[in-house]
């Protein structure tokens, strides 16, 4: 299904904004993502601001939940015990507009002129519309909102009401608690869904407001934790409101004036959130807290406009003579980025940010490999935030470790709070793969940033306690080689395995880099036994195909039926888990992904020899996938195929691929195209002596630019058709290698020419499984 792209009239190639120049009911819930605000902390959907016309609006805080728990048919020990899900926090985007007595919808008024956009460049939403009324006015609305960066709890609405003649204007301005109202529990027909909570959730602690103000708290039922507000008003002409009710669901404040043709009506709603640990205490009132970091209108587009000023200086991405609409929807996915982490802090960043509640809120290993890269070279701060709020879950991973007897450290599949919450353990628990991406992701932000202190301190501790779950979780074989049985890797459609490539390749660098720490707490035989288990990692190898196997038993597995329609997927929501992981199918890269992240310890010709067999039987069911085929597919030399898949990527919400943007954006799509340009057609490679560019710039191209932020430098990349140039723009020299081109980069402009880069011929696999050619004995009939 396409959405933006189907209707460049309604949505405008605009390189700068998100634009909507009509209005339609179809999509509203999926265009309320679309046109989200957050900036890592706070979240509010794109919902229109009148009850008639929106689908499925709400306000979200990162790490704000509810807890319940797991009922399972059929328990077992080590289990997942807490259910967690993000709460759906009192919403203060609502407005009820009565003019000349007839209440204002896109639903039921008739409209002559209808705009709503976001700008990238500032973060401001803003949506003009112009009602013909039935008394014979003619009334246009505009609604601007913007969340705040150095006050990270608020949310900053103005709205104006013009006429072209006196009119009476009645309007309610609203604070809505929708999280306990009966909705549908989507997860039950679509498990990517959130799901409801059966009883009520905020019980209010404190409702007090009069005079235009409202201030107010309530806590969870469950896990306890608190939320307050606080709204101030403010209108153009000083009028003081017709009434002030408060309500624990429905809290308002009503303006009844008449507005002449020369003098429009303008209300400015300051909204201001505070929750977290700082009003945990049963003595702190969370409303005050709110109180008083409540900000004026104007100082909260200000800063919204200053923070994309100086985000857009250093994290634009460039491209020159892409196909139209393609610049536009990568600033999209940078915007989306942006406001996933900017003001996060010490916290996790969850799959659909704060865009929405798809998979309940939840923290996976999306925010290691497909964010943190983005993070380390745009916002190292960030980076090492997100890495600090893992370090903060030690204590909870430890326990879970000893639960699931092994040493060290086992993270969580998918958490809030760092209990596990995933209640289905084959494509949860058994995903140990996420302690590596975690190690990962340190090692990065260590090579990247330099920080000796985290080394030393955090980042040894994250390193050395995953290497040792590693070492206990596998064992040496009777081969002699190192082997990690049980387990599931990133391709959710073959469950629990043995000797899971990606699983195995990534605890291999797991326990060399652990292994490579000076650390006081790592003892010689320790060290000496990590080294030996890397070095005698087992690697599934299939000498038949001659191409490495996703696990032991992969190239076993009968073939997939390649005729079943595509109204059948995504698979998993169409067929039993056994019947999938029986097949050869692939839900998302698994192999291709780990050699991508391992691109050292793999040669050319096995790289792509393992896209050749992978990517044809790859679904795309998952959205963390087209990004990193994209990649491989273009270090590989198959320059179609990867600006195919990245292109698809690129417009995986936009035009809502996959069905479930409803929920959220998808935030480690957005990483993962981020990823595509960088290390996909640039070619950057990291962890190596320095760092390494191969570029591989699309024909269509003329171009492509961006910066990095490494080693404390600011360097820029250019790359053109026949050349990459780079250039220190802050920092001192910082050593390159361009196809083994060793080169130091200084203030001055460095180019390097480049040979194109020959498409290799694709490899073909023989037909059929090992057992084709026996022939069929049938009965006598």
């Amino acid at each position: 299904m396409a959405l933006i792209t189907a209707d460049r009239e309604r949505f405008p190639d605009t390189p700068w904004q998100f634009v909507e120049t009509r209005y339609e009911t179809d999509g509203a819930e999926t265009l309320e993502t679309l046109f989200a605000l957050g900036n890592g902390h706070l979240g509010i959907r794109g919902a229109h601001w009148a009850a008639a016309d929106a689908g499925l609006p709400g306000s979200f805080i990162n790490g704000l939940h509810e807890i319940w728990d797991i009922k399972h048919a059929e328990n077992a020990f080590g289990f997942a015990r807490t259910g967690q899900r993000i709460l759906y926090i009192p919403d203060a985007n609502n407005f009820a507009v009565v003019v000349d007595g007839e209440m204002l919808s896109l639903a039921e008024s008739e409209v002559l002129d209808y705009r709503r956009s976001v700008d990238f460049s500032t973060g401001i939403y803003e949506c003009r519309i112009t009602w013909q009324c039935r008394s014979g006015a003619t009334v246009t609305t505009t609604e601007r909102r913007a969340v705040g960066y150095e006050s990270r709890g608020s949310l900053g609405i103005s709205l104006e009401v013009a006429a072209d003649r006196q009119i009476s204007l009645d309007v309610t301005s609203a604070v809505i608690n929708r999280q306990d109202q009966p909705v549908e529990d989507h997860s039950v027909h679509d498990p990517r869904r959130a799901g409801r909570h059966a009883g009520r959730v905020l019980l209010p602690v404190r409702l007090d407001g009069g005079d235009g103000s409202l201030r107010l708290s309530w806590e969870a039922a469950e896990s306890k934790q608190r939320v307050g507000i606080a709204v101030d008003h403010w209108t153009s002409a000083g009028h003081q409101p017709f009434e002030t009710v408060v309500d624990q669901d429905d809290s308002t404040v009503r303006y009844v004036l008449a507005v002449d043709a020369d003098e429009p009506f303008r209300l400015e709603k300051s909204v201001s959130y505070a929750a977290g640990r700082a009003i945990q205490d049963p003595e702190v009132d969370a409303a005050a807290v709110a109180e008083e970091a409540l900000r004026p209108v104007d100082s909260i587009f200000a800063e919204s406009m200053a923070h994309y000023r100086a985000y857009w200086a250093t994290s634009d991405i460039v491209v020159d003579g892409g196909r139209p609409g393609l610049q536009q929807a990568i600033r999209w996915n940078l915007f989306q980025l942006a406001q996933a982490t900017a003001r996060a802090d010490v916290a996790g960043i969850p799959a659909k940010g704060v865009t929405g509640s798809g998979y309940e809120g939840h923290y996976f290993w999306d925010q290691e490999v497909y964010l943190l890269p983005y993070l380390t070279y745009t916002n190292p701060d960030g980076a090492r935030q997100v890495l600090e709020f893992r370090h903060g879950m030690l204590p909870e991973a430890r326990i879970r470790a000893k639960e699931l007897s092994v040493d060290g450290a086992l993270f969580p599949w998918r958490t809030i709070n760092g209990l596990e919450a995933s209640a289905y353990y084959a494509a949860g628990t058994a995903q140990f793969h996420i302690a590596a991406a975690i190690a990962f992701a340190t090692n990065r932000y260590l090579w990247a940033t330099g920080d000796a202190e985290f080394r030393e301190g955090m980042g040894a501790e994250l390193l050395i306690e995953t290497a040792r779950m590693w070492i206990s979780l596998g064992f040496f074989g009777k081969d002699g080689l190192f082997h990690i049985h049980g387990v599931t890797g990133p391709d959710e459609y073959t469950a629990v395995v043995n000797d899971n490539l990606y699983t195995n390749v990534m605890a291999r660098f797991n326990l060399r880099a652990a292994a490579a720490l000076e650390h006081a707490g790592i003892t010689h035989e320790e060290r000496q036994l990590w080294e030996a288990a890397a070095k005698r990692m087992q690697l599934p190898f299939d000498d038949r195909m001659q191409v490495h196997s996703q696990d032991n038993d992969f190239m076993t597995l009968e073939a997939w039926d390649w005729t079943t329609p595509r109204s059948k997927y995504p698979l998993l929501l169409h067929f039993h888990p056994l019947v999938i992981y029986r097949h050869q199918v692939l839900k998302q890269a698994d192999t291709v992904l780990a050699m991508f992240l391992q691109w050292q310890d793999f040669t050319a010709e096995e790289k792509q020899r393992a896209f050749d067999f992978y990517d044809p039987i790859t679904t795309g069911d998952s959205t963390l996938s087209a990004c990193v085929q994209g990649i491989m597919a273009a270090e590989v030399g198959y320059s179609r195929e990867a600006l195919e898949h990245f292109t698809n990527a690129a417009f995986i919400d936009l035009d809502d691929t996959h069905g479930n943007t409803i929920d959220g954006v998808h935030i480690a799509s957005t990483g993962g195209v981020w990823s595509s340009l960088v290390c996909g057609f640039a070619g950057m490679r990291d962890q190596g002596p320095v760092p390494y560019f191969d570029p591989r710039l699309p024909a269509e191209w003329e171009g492509l630019t961006f910066h990095l932020k490494i080693r404390g430098r600011l360097l820029l990349v250019q790359l053109a058709a026949g050349s990459i140039t780079l250039t220190v723009q802050d920092g001192g020299p910082l050593a390159v290698d361009v196809r083994g081109h060793r080169l130091v980069v200084g203030s001055e402009p460095a180019q390097v020419l480049l040979e194109p880069v020959a498409e290799p011929e694709p490899t073909v696999f023989p037909s059929g499984l090992p057992t084709a050619s026996i022939p069929v004995v049938r009965g006598n009939s």
